[in-house]
């Protein structure tokens, strides 16, 4: 089968996971504060907080901005849920918010003004497939009402401009993502006391961590703040150290990758489109595709899945799952669902060659050509 994601592992991981063994030290030592430091360099920041997952990593950043019962966050509904779900963890309300248009499937910000209110206190960008949101613009929205800007980076790791745009950006280091810890997540902000009190949160509240209490005279600590058990371990840091190295050249194969779909469902099925037609800055996170409205998305996935390469859905929209229709009944986004409907996501990642993106492109067509030719409806 070929995948849509497939995580790059090897020799090098696996020599950096057994001298992490072989040392006895676990769990936030040194490969943790080692790769903090070196995340933190690929980004042109001064310094990152690594987590347990991209989740914690905006649970944390919202707590820390003191966001809290009363207070409404705007969020894309095209997105994980974990987006929404965090702003659920610290007692505010998620206020979904829809896409600029099927092209580009990011937060429109004239929906997000129209969304704001007088409990409004935060926006959460999400840098869907890796294409960054325009910093500027959120910028001089985010200024004009006095909101936190929050970067859902999961996306988009090694781009200088992401961590920029206001407060804090969260990042994932997932299985699936472009570099991998098989779980994990990163805080990068620019404040120096806002990323201080998400690494004392990260840990429970503690003011010292066992491996401080090692090196130190005492064994005390304190608790000064309500803290959580978000902890990143020293294998998950050992590895992210080795995919660190890897990061920019494959993001580069990924955007290569990508002209090449483009160029060739342009020619073999122009009937599929593909989101983000300008240029903007991206990593390349994934390949989502917009089926016609003819064609019967389930089976495009069986013919695709027929000739043995997976598909995928990016995403079904939070507002429409069960959990969040009850919470908040009546959310209609019109643009989120028409893409939601529509888009599917193809194999996308560095082990993938040209030869291997043709087939997925031939299969493609032929399964939206017969779709075409038998009148499915969509």
């Amino acid at each position: 089968m070929l995948l849509v994601s497939a995580p790059i592992l090897g020799v090098p991981e696996k020599t950096a996971l057994t001298k992490v063994i072989d040392s006895g030290w676990l769990t936030m030592g040194e490969q943790v504060r080692a790769f903090e430091q070196a995340f933190a360099d690929v980004h042109g920041a001064e310094d990152c907080v690594a987590v347990s997952s991209c989740t914690a990593a905006l649970h944390l950043i919202l707590h820390a901005l003191g966001i809290g019962p009363g207070d409404e966050v705007l969020v894309p509904s095209l997105t994980f849920v974990a987006t929404a779900n965090a702003v659920l963890y610290v007692g505010a309300t998620p206020v979904f918010v829809d896409i600029e248009s099927v092209d580009v499937p990011l937060m429109s910000i004239a929906e997000a003004e129209a969304k704001c209110t007088a409990r409004t206190k935060a926006v959460i960008l999400v840098h869907f497939a890796g294409y960054l949101a325009d910093r500027e613009q959120w910028q001089k929205f985010a200024r004009a009402r006095g909101l936190h800007i929050v970067e859902d980076a999961a996306h988009a790791p090694g781009l200088k401009e992401v961590g920029t745009f206001g407060a804090a950006a969260a990042f994932s280091f997932y299985g699936n993502k472009n570099m991998t810890t098989a779980e994990g997540g990163a805080v990068i902000a620019r404040d120096a006391g806002l990323l201080e009190t998400i690494r004392q949160a990260r840990g429970h509240g503690m003011t010292t961590g066992t491996r401080q209490r090692l090196n130190s005279r005492t064994p005390q600590y304190d608790v000064t703040m309500l803290g959580f058990n978000y902890r990143m371990d020293e294998l998950r840091a050992a590895i992210g150290l080795v995919q660190l190295q890897n990061l920019q050249e494959w993001n580069e194969i990924r955007r290569i990758l990508v002209m090449l779909y483009r160029r060739l469902i342009a020619k073999h099925c122009p009937a599929v489109t593909i989101p983000f037609h300008e240029p903007r800055t991206s990593a390349y996170h994934i390949m989502p595709i917009l089926l016609p409205r003819y064609a019967d998305r389930q089976d495009v996935i069986d013919a695709l899945r027929a000739q043995g390469i997976q598909t995928t859905i990016h995403y079904p929209p939070v507002h429409q799952m069960t959990l969040y229709r009850e919470l908040i009944p009546g959310t209609h986004l019109p643009r989120t669902e028409d893409f939601a409907q529509r888009e599917l996501t193809v194999p996308l990642h560095p082990q993938i060659t040209a030869p291997l993106v043709e087939t997925v492109v031939v299969a493609l067509a032929a399964a939206v050509n017969n779709c075409a030719q038998t009148g499915t409806a969509a």
